[in-house]
C-alpha cells in the first residue's frame, strides 16, 4: 500500500540504514526532536491516551490546513521509539488530508522499526497510529 509522500521520504530515509545498530541511532536522532508539550496542549485523559502504550502517549489535534495538525505527549522520558514515531506522524501527516492519513497502513510501525519489535511494544505504537486515523476524521 503506497503511503502519502512525506512519510515515504522518511521511509526512504530509514532504507538506508540497513545495519539496525545504524537504524536505531537514526530513530533516536529522530524521537530526540520530539518536544513533549503541556497538558494544556494535549489533555492527558482517558480518551487520549493511547491503549496498550507502555510509555504513557497521548493524542490530540487541531485543524491546519487541509487535515490536521497532530499533537502527542509522550510522558515517559524513556519512550524513544514513542517519541521517534510521534515526530514521524507528526512532520509527514500534519495538515495532510484524511484520505491521505487513512492510507497509512498499520504495518507502517514495522517498516519504520523493523520486526523485532515486542509484542507490548508493538501494539502500543500501532494504537498509536490507529490514533492519529480517528484523529484524521474529525471535523471541527
Amino acid at each position: 500500500m503506497p503511503y502519502p509522500a512525506k512519510l515515504q521520504e522518511f521511509l526512504d530515509d530509514l532504507a538506508m540504514f540497513p545495519d539496525r545498530a545504524d537504524r536505531i541511532d537514526a530513530l533516536i536522532s529522530i524521537g530526540q526532536r520530539f518536544k513533549n508539550p503541556d497538558e494544556e496542549t494535549v489533555p492527558r485523559t482517558p480518551q487520549t491516551r493511547v491503549p496498550g502504550c507502555e510509555s504513557e502517549v497521548f493524542v490530540a489535534s487541531k485543524p491546519e490546513g487541509q487535515g490536521r495538525r497532530f499533537l502527542f505527549g509522550v510522558d515517559n522520558p524513556q519512550g524513544i521509539s514513542a517519541m521517534a514515531l510521534a515526530q514521524i506522524l507528526d512532520e509527514s501527516l500534519t495538515a495532510q488530508p484524511p484520505s491521505e492519513v487513512e492510507m497509512v497502513s498499520e504495518d507502517v510501525v514495522y517498516d519504520i522499526f523493523g520486526k523485532e519489535l515486542s509484542m507490548g511494544k508493538s501494539l502500543g505504537l500501532t494504537n498509536m497510529v490507529r490514533m492519529v486515523k480517528q484523529e484524521s476524521k474529525k471535523g471541527d
